[in-house]
């Protein structure tokens, strides 16, 4: 499945998949036994910074965030970012035909790309398609991920509806730290990484490069071209993936007032795939940033943000170039954090400028935003309080106001009930807009209101928490089969509910997260009360792991309910359960073997029509890293 969009040629069907006429009524809910990735979960003194752009301690946020740390990602064993997130509260993914094909993510029941992606604070993203690159960053370029659910537009703007992304890339944990990783597995799969770094003085530096590549699977199941589904073409070969990435950064503190950072990241993909107006690309994602920090007194501080960001594809069919996409996001921003009277209060302002470079012509190829926004965060006594307001000026459809507050009540020592109201906005991507034959020049930004209430506890066995909400859309982003065009649908609904809970048992790190959706449209029409594609209706993963001295055993379940996946619900994708099994050796106290056996009894299930997914797979990994 391609990056650029040439594929919006063939595009009627593929673009109902992904930007359908919805209103989701998502809910999450119940989880036995633990939460998703309980390191994090319970580990709650941990760092995050992600929902209020401060630092804070994952026991004083008001909004519902999963943590997944290092130790989690070499944990799981997981063989790609998707599969990382897979399982987290609210968090339904589809993937076009196995190990480097796109890959959306629907947080909360929105659209993928509702969600917020950053590496390093900088925004990644296609401005064309609307989404980012998930399945081309390699996990072990990956330090930590924050995800935090709900409206973020008061904080980041535009595409927060659904919630914020945000992963790091790996940091020095030591004066000198070097490390490497090797694996092979199943259909011609080899994968390494290697790595240094380190802390000298007062600066800090790491370096990391990975590569990966396999000859994957027959991405499109036989039968599309005569059912009109997926790649619209019957190509039964190995469909196969290559990925090369690096990580660089560095930062100094100059004295106490002054410190600053920066870095780079560039992942480059190849990728095969099955279709009749391309069957391969070359893709690149690549971020490059800096940040400074000033703090004239204990109370002030000053963080100045340079960035950009770039997502670039060329297609082509049977070796031969067909067209190219580029586009281009740069990136600033101004902060101020002043502490005040118990409280905190941050005041920023917010550039960016999209730019599409594309061998086809667009109507409109840029646009700036400029935000401006105001936080406060207060506690008193038991009772937390977090506000927000912003203000977005957008070239192309002027100002928008979004806000949210939210509320956290210790009602007792181990007991926390929270409540939130907030707004978002996403405004219409190019393609929307001005693709040649499919963009609606007319369409307005999508607009959303999200009400949530949250009870969670925290005792010396672990951890659970319990969220539901409700989300409303105004003018969703659609395909409008009768007019052959995007459009806006004026009314859609997400309803929902996310339990987790964290702990250990009998020894046993138990970790698990359950979810229930009832995506529905909600617009009077034909589709009225019809499930949304690609959303299953009830979703949950179970983790075990154990270890007996230098011997480790795990495994994880994941179940997905049944889905549409067209706007009418012609088209059932079964329900199916996944379960993967782990164990790892620790050699010496720096020397790792690890075994990972994937879908260990080989079910065969879609999460997109007509698109394959790998059967029974393998991987073994040879990891050094000294101990700290």
């Amino acid at each position: 499945m391609p990056r650029g969009q040439a594929r919006l040629r063939s595009i009627t069907l593929a673009i109902r998949y992904s930007t359908v006429r919805r209103s989701v009524l998502a809910t999450a809910l119940l989880c036995v036994l633990s939460p998703a990735f309980a390191d994090s979960a319970t580990d709650l003194d941990g760092v995050v910074v992600t929902a209020t752009r401060t630092a804070q301690t994952q026991d004083q946020t008001l909004s519902a965030v999963t943590v997944i740390d290092r130790a989690d990602i070499e944990r799981l064993q997981p063989s790609s970012l998707a599969d990382l997130l897979r399982g987290t509260p609210g968090m339904a993914l589809a993937n076009t035909g196995g190990p480097g094909k796109a890959t959306s993510v629907f947080l909360r029941g929105t659209e993928s790309d509702h969600v917020l992606v950053l590496v390093d604070g900088v925004k990644i993203g296609s401005a064309t398609s609307g989404s980012a690159a998930l399945q081309d960053i390699p996990v072990e370029q990956i330090e930590r991920i924050e995800i935090v659910r709900g409206p973020f537009s008061s904080l980041y703007g535009s595409e927060a509806i659904g919630g914020v992304i945000q992963i790091f890339t790996r940091r020095p944990e030591g004066a000198f730290v070097p490390s490497f990783m090797v694996g092979v597995g199943s259909d011609s799969h080899l994968t390494g990484s290697a790595g240094i770094a380190g802390k000298v003085g007062n600066g800090w530096y790491s370096l990391e490069a990975s590569h990966d590549q396999t000859h994957g699977i027959n991405s499109c199941r036989v039968g599309a071209a005569e059912a009109g589904a997926a790649c619209f073409a019957d190509q039964p070969d190995n469909d196969g993936y290559r990925n090369n990435a690096l990580t660089l950064q560095g930062g100094y503190r100059f004295n106490e007032q002054w410190d600053g950072d920066v870095r780079l990241f560039r992942s480059e993909g190849h990728n095969d795939y099955d279709g009749t107006f391309s069957d391969s690309d070359d893709s690149a994602t690549q971020v490059v940033g800096g940040r400074l920090h000033y703090r004239p007194t204990q109370d002030l501080t000053f963080t100045l943000s340079l960035g950009t960001s770039g997502d670039f594809s060329k297609d082509y069919l049977h070796g031969v170039y067909v067209d190219r996409f580029d586009t281009h996001r740069d990136i600033g921003s101004l902060q101020a954090d002043i502490a005040l009277g118990g409280g905190l209060l941050s005041a920023g302002f917010d550039y960016q400028r999209d730019q599409v470079d594309s061998s086809t012509d667009y109507a409109v190829d840029s646009r700036i935003d400029r935000g401006t926004f105001l936080q406060w965060q207060q506690s008193f006594g038991r009772q937390s309080l977090q506000a927000s307001v912003r203000r977005d000026d957008n070239s192309q459809f002027g100002g928008k106001n979004t806000g949210s507050v939210l509320w956290g009540w210790d009602f007792t020592q181990t007991l926390r009930l929270t409540a939130s109201y907030g707004t978002a906005f996403k405004a219409p991507t190019f393609n929307d807009l001005y693709y040649p034959g499919y963009g609606n020049p007319d369409l307005r930004p999508e607009k959303s209101q999200n009400i949530e209430l949250g009870l969670r506890g925290t005792y010396g066995w672990g951890y659970w928490s319990l969220n539901a909400f409700r989300n409303k859309v105004d003018d969703l982003i659609t395909y409008d089969a009768s007019t052959g065009l995007p459009g806006n649908v004026e009314d859609a609904r997400i309803r929902g509910a996310e339990g987790v809970v964290s702990g250990h048992v009998a020894g046993w790190l138990v970790t698990g997260t359950a979810t229930w959706l009832d995506p529905r449209d909600e617009t009077p029409g034909f589709d009225h009360g019809n499930l949304l594609a690609r959303r299953a209706r009830q979703m949950a993963r179970v983790d075990l792991d154990r270890s007996f001295g230098n011997f480790s055993v795990g495994g994880s379940w994941y179940v997905s309910g049944r889905r549409y996946d067209d706007l009418d619900n012609q088209h059932p994708l079964g329900g199916y359960a996944l379960t993967d099994l782990r164990v790892a050796y620790a050699l010496t106290r720096d020397l790792k073997v690890q075994l990972a056996l994937n879908n260990a009894f080989g079910k065969n299930y879609e999460t997109a029509w007509y698109y394959n997914q790998p059967g029974r797979n393998y991987m073994l990994t040879l990891r050094y890293q000294p101990a700290q």
